[in-house]
């Protein structure tokens, strides 16, 4: 009998078992997947075909093992077949293993070099673009294959050649090509139980078996010997040096991208399970290293074989291992049957894996994001130039379009009224925007009132230079100026030291930080920062109100300086009538004629459509009618009025019990109850009452917990959280946040 009582242990299956229940079927399956794309991959790119088995044995024994990943499956893979094709067309075979091995090299570096974080701010709509253009590429090589011809040199061929190669097309070839497309394409209609099997071996297992039966003949794949006689020892190349480095960086940049972007993938999908980039990086390095040295074809990480052992149930690194192992063995003992597969199959399978990476989604998020034009051009000189350059064009019109993006700014003089102007410039305000600067400047009549609104993170001493030069002649020509410096830089911090881009929370801080103490006046200094800043965007939404008032709520709360209801409320000029007073309380036997008449006037003049009362944690009220303290006779008799919530406190109010469970101490929780205390003070009163029940006003209470900065929902039975669409819901707790340093 077994005596374990962790549940823990119970639960977590020793690391045999865990191998045996989950990675070994997952390897399986995986295996399957990724035999008939290692062997067209090789195809595609003109490499021996034991080349891409070697690739995917090393990919999942090496790589598995020291990666940084437990769940991601490396391989040959298409996104290197166009790389891969030209190098060994330009420089052969076995200066390409050489070319791999030194990419490894670099992967391996990027990984000392902690690039593995780095390598993923290549711009997305870049690497989509990449891909885009690689699939195209593929898919018109294989296009000749699948019709009965050869893969061509360049993109261009493929298309100025394919009118000719439909005229002679050989009907096997293309039968058993179309019916590997048709099986890929519609293996996903199939039902569930049938899609357990991978739809790539579905295709080429059915391919291969018409390809014995059709009474034509069908290309088929060549081997020269066994496996081992096609292991090739890397050789030096004959000089191009500058070519051979290109094509090292271009094959280590894609394969550490792909390897990046799958293991962001996986993560995704297996956040319990995150990978360790830099050592991903490193591992694969190895594996390609020790291709090379083999005879095998670079190699990455693929996402489709990394999501497909994911989801397969994989848990640990043996996954990845056994599909190696699998591959090995296929190799060694079954690789004769690799020459019944029909090209034309596997051209098929490749044109749809091609056509795979050019994404419907990645074209819409491009021209979301109006990145339409670098996608475009990424993948039209991917398809009639080279990989590396389309990357390299891509990156740089990339740059161009964050830089245009980040240093733009929008710089406008208009009119007023007869004699009034107002100049606004929003965004990054350098010496790139003088021209523009100056010319709107210059439309300002000579003796205008101006207002400079200035909305800016950045600012520097050639555009601050000009403002103010223009400024001191517009004066002494008999107009008037007057700047408002909204943004988050100031131009007088330019004396300061070099120039500096702002940060949001600087506008945020003026505008919400209380005041610093300081010698002189803080009041004058406040309004003055007020005027300076804030009171030409205020100004506009008073203009509306000059004439009146319809604020939506009265708003009743406590003196306290901590309590800011515009800001707690997210409220303007005109949004709240409001009222304060020591403890936010209200006299029920009506003897404060103050809050009295505050109420009246809300409701029957005013017409407001709320009737909140707020209280607030710490408050010194609540503290005093708790501790019994002495406090004077004035605040004494006022402090009276809150007897009935004391009473009502200590007599067990369901709004203290909630408030207790969510961690509140007993002052605050007296502060809750005196809220809906009030609360039923407003439902009983003469004029509000009725005000309830005839027009709907609306009765609301809330706490302010200053330690949180959070508001909270006080009901006269319970508490409540606001949610994000301004309702309460749920339960509260109260968690105090750590304050930064």
């Amino acid at each position: 009998m077994s005596t374990d009582t962790d549940p823990a242990r119970r639960t977590s299956l020793p690391g045999l078992a865990v191998v045996l229940r989950h990675d070994l079927p997952a390897s399986v399956v995986v295996f399957l997947v990724a035999l008939p794309l290692s062997i067209g991959v090789a195809v595609a790119a003109g490499a021996p075909v034991p080349a891409g088995l070697i690739a995917a044995v090393v990919g999942g024994l090496v790589a598995g093992l020291l990666g940084g990943s437990s769940l991601q499956v490396s391989g040959p893979t298409a996104s290197l077949t166009v790389v891969v094709a030209e190098s060994i067309h330009q420089f052969g075979w076995q200066a390409t293993c050489f070319i791999t091995l030194g990419a490894g090299v670099l992967q391996i570096l990027f990984g000392l070099g902690r690039l593995g974080r780095g390598a993923l701010a290549i711009a997305p709509v870049v690497v989509h673009g990449m891909l885009a253009g690689i699939g195209v590429v593929i898919a018109l090589q294989q296009l000749h294959v699948l019709l009965g011809g050869q893969s061509l040199s360049s993109s261009w061929q493929s298309i100025v050649q394919l009118p000719h190669q439909l005229m002679s097309v050989k009907s096997g070839d293309a039968a058993i090509g179309v019916l590997v497309i048709a099986l890929m394409l519609g293996w996903r209609y199939a039902p569930t139980k049938l899609r357990q099997v991978p739809a790539p071996l579905v295709a080429v297992v059915a391919a291969t078996g018409l390809a014995m039966v059709v009474p034509v003949s069908v290309q088929r794949i060549t081997l020269h010997g066994s496996l081992f006689s096609d292991f090739a020892l890397p050789s030096l190349p004959h000089g191009g040096w500058g070519a051979i480095g290109l094509t090292m960086i271009t094959i280590a940049l894609i394969a550490s991208v792909e390897t990046l972007l799958s293991a962001v993938a996986v993560d995704r999908m297996r956040p319990d399970r995150r990978t360790n980039l830099d050592r991903e990086l490193m591992g694969q390095g190895v594996a390609n290293m020790t291709c090379g040295l083999l005879g095998g074809m670079p190699i990455a990480a693929v996402i489709v074989r990394s999501v497909t052992n994911a989801k397969a149930g994989a848990r640990t690194k043996a996954s990845t291992m056994l599909h190696g192992v699998w591959m090995l063995l296929f190799a060694v003992i079954l690789v004769g049957i690799v020459q019944q597969i029909p090209k034309a199959a596997l051209a098929g399978l490749l044109i749809v894996i091609g056509m795979g990476l050019v994404k419907l989604a990645h074209i819409r998020l491009a021209r979301r994001t109006g990145d339409l034009f670098v996608y475009a051009a990424t993948v039209l000189v991917v398809i009639f130039g080279n990989l590396l350059l389309g990357m390299l064009v891509g990156l740089v019109l990339a740059f161009a379009l964050l830089l245009w993006r980040v240093v733009r700014v929008v710089i406008a003089a208009e009119p007023v009224d007869e004699n009034r102007w107002l100049v606004t410039i929003d965004g990054t305000c350098t010496f790139l925007a003088v021209p523009r600067l100056s010319a709107a400047l210059a439309e300002v009549p000579a003796t205008a009132s101006v207002v400079v609104e200035m909305t800016v993170d950045f600012i520097d001493h050639a555009a601050s230079d000009i403002l103010h030069e223009w400024a001191d002649q517009h004066r002494n020509g008999g107009g008037t100026v007057e700047f408002v410096e909204m943004g988050a830089v100031r131009i007088a911090d330019l004396a300061a030291g070099p120039p500096a881009r702002g940060h949001a929370r600087r506008m945020l801080n003026d505008t919400l930080a209380p005041w610093r103490r300081t010698h002189g006046d803080s009041v004058a200094a406040g309004v003055a920062l007020y005027h300076r800043g804030h009171a030409h965007v205020v100004r506009p939404h008073l203009g509306e109100l000059r004439d009146g008032q319809n604020p939506d709520a009265f708003f009743l709360t406590c003196s306290d300086s901590r309590i800011v209801p515009n800001v707690i409320t997210s409220s303007g000029p005109g949004d709240l009538f409001t009222v304060r007073n020591i403890g936010n309380l209200i006299p029920a036997d009506g003897r404060d004629t103050s809050v009295e008449a505050a109420l009246v006037y809300a409701l029957d003049k005013l017409d407001v459509r709320t009737v909140v009362v707020c209280g607030h944690s710490g408050c010194g009220a609540m503290g005093a009618l708790y501790h019994g303290d002495e406090t004077g006779s004035g605040l004494a008799e006022w402090l009276a009025h809150g007897t009935p919530a004391l009473d009502r406190f200590r007599q067990g109010h369901p709004v203290a019990r909630a408030a207790a469970e969510a961690g509140f101490g007993e002052v605050d929780q007296l502060g809750m109850v005196n809220v809906a205390v009030q609360l039923e003070t407003l439902a009983g009163h003469p004029v509000a009452g009725p005000a309830i029940v005839e027009r709907g006003v609306v009765l609301s209470g809330l706490f302010f917990d200053i330690a949180t900065a959070r508001v909270i929902e006080i009901r006269v039975d319970g508490i409540g959280e606001i949610d994000g669409r301004g309702t309460g819901s749920g339960e509260v707790g109260r968690v105090v946040p750590a304050l930064p340093v």
